[in-house]
């Protein structure tokens, strides 16, 4: 009969205990950072939501206000600018930014020279921080000093290109500056998913005859779903909480031509001694948030686990 060494139990011990100390070191690295996420993070979602059905105002206040706040919300004149001001900024911003950002994939994947370098001046807009952004770019468009004044500098001096200081068009600015800075990004996001497309697949179309045109709308597009899921993902979360750009280069004019439900939500909150009102914008735009990426979250965890 075989005899156990006398030093087995204390040995099995050992590495019991190191297997545990091994399992327990990531979590022990990573709670931390768990328990601040939980707390500055979710905590303060939690804490924002229950404002929103308070009666504060200057400061915080547990008085139960119910649906009161959101009624004053849709109300309020500078709300209602401010939803139409997003709804315009978002349509114009994801739909010339995937257009873009296609075009300029699909002209980068034809293996043209300094392939590496054109990418790069496109992407570079993108480590640029929004303040930076509004600031060069309310230079550019500032008639007095900028485009305009460029123009008429070299004898056409009909040219107008005032749309920073005109209320009508003010919003567009914006959407020229977000567009510059983040359709490099949405290349990049395309060129990948056109690098991951197989290649025997359109050689076999184009043997059978299949135009440049026809390979593009019916085999390559098509196959750029996720690409497009996730670029609309990426850029409507963008477009709703848009604060520092928008700040940055019109300050949310003229007058509150250029309002966002950011900006609205700073102002009323921290300006005009509303936080309740605030509260409640805030929650709005975690449900148009919410209502966009748990869809999309859900159907890659359905996918992942097909």
């Amino acid at each position: 009969m075989a005899q156990v060494p006398e030093g087995g139990s204390a040995l099995k011990f050992s590495k019991s205990k190191g297997d545990w100390l091994r399992d327990a070191l990531p979590k022990l690295v990573l709670s931390p950072s768990v328990a601040i996420s939980m707390i500055f993070v979710y905590g303060f979602i939690l804490f924002t939501i229950y404002l929103a059905f308070s009666d504060s105002r200057i400061l915080p206040s547990y008085g139960w206000a119910g649906l009161q706040n959101f009624q004053n919300l849709f109300t309020l004149r500078a709300w209602n600018i401010a939803t139409i001001n997003l709804a315009i900024f978002a349509i114009l911003y994801i739909g010339i930014c995937c257009a873009l950002g296609l075009l300029l994939a699909i002209l980068l994947d034809q293996k043209i020279r300094a392939e590496g370098f054109i990418r790069n001046i496109y992407l570079y807009p993108m480590a640029l921080s929004f303040i930076v952004t509004g600031v060069a770019w309310k230079w550019i468009l500032d008639p007095g000093i900028g485009l305009e004044a460029v123009v008429q500098g070299w004898g056409f001096e009909n040219f107008e290109f005032n749309w920073i200081k005109d209320r009508d068009m003010a919003i567009y600015t914006i959407v020229i500056a977000a567009v510059w800075q983040t359709s490099g990004f949405v290349m990049a996001m395309f060129l990948a998913g056109l690098r991951g497309i197989d290649q025997e697949i359109l050689r076999a179309a184009e043997v059978d005859g299949a135009s440049t045109f026809a390979l593009y709308r019916r085999i390559v597009i098509p196959q750029l779903r996720l690409a497009f899921m996730s670029a609309f993902v990426v850029l409507a979360h963008m477009a709703i909480k848009s604060y520092d750009l928008v700040i940055a280069l019109t300050n949310g004019g003229p007058g509150i031509a250029t309002t966002m439900p950011a900006t609205f939500m700073y102002s009323y909150t921290f300006t005009r001694n509303q936080m309740g009102v605030g509260s409640a914008s805030a929650v709005m735009m975690l449900m148009t948030i919410a209502a966009i990426t748990v869809p999309y979250l859900w159907s890659e965890l359905r996918g992942s686990k097909q």
